[in-house]
């Protein structure tokens, strides 16, 4: 056991980095093994493209959790990549919508029973008698009744 390992609850933001690394590692491995040439950071974009297939870069910021600058740097990888377009609002010409191409589209079609596959081997993988999802979500719901740095505060202010 490491130092980490051995720091308990203090470590968990570097445990649950080292755990997404490992997942995302090997989720490129496994995409690699059906030939298809993608990177795990693409999927939360082309994903909700997919799902919804037109947004603008706000909403897909919101959609995907992360910062608008964050959103961008994806963006612009994947604009690189022929995978997604923007254009620009015809009711708003500040607001740019951004949807899949062609080849983006075309690379879902070859991606999803390789998410099949990643469903099953994720399912058992967190079936656990602590069930990891279930973890997540009732951690993501506390902390959006309160933040971590608002309970530290808290804590720090007794």
């Amino acid at each position: 056991m490491n130092v980490i390992d051995q720091s308990g609850i203090l470590g968990i933001a570097t445990r649950l980095q080292r755990l997404s690394d490992r997942l995302r590692k090997d989720g490129l491995l496994i995409y690699k093994d059906h030939d298809i040439d993608f990177e795990p950071k693409w999927f939360p974009v082309i994903y909700s493209l997919h799902v919804k297939p037109l947004l603008s870069v706000v909403e897909l910021a919101h959609e995907i959790g992360y910062t608008h600058p964050s959103t961008i740097s994806l963006l612009k990888e994947l604009e690189e990549q022929n995978l997604i377009r923007s254009v620009k609002d015809t009711a708003d010409e500040r607001r740019r919508l951004v949807q899949l191409t062609h080849k983006g589209s075309a690379l879902i079609e070859r991606m999803k029973p390789v998410w099949e596959i990643m469903i099953t081997a994720f399912t058992a993988l967190v079936d656990t008698k602590n069930n990891l999802m279930q973890a997540i979500i009732e951690v993501e719901e506390q902390l959006e009744k309160q933040s971590f740095l608002q309970r530290a505060r808290a804590t720090a202010d007794l």
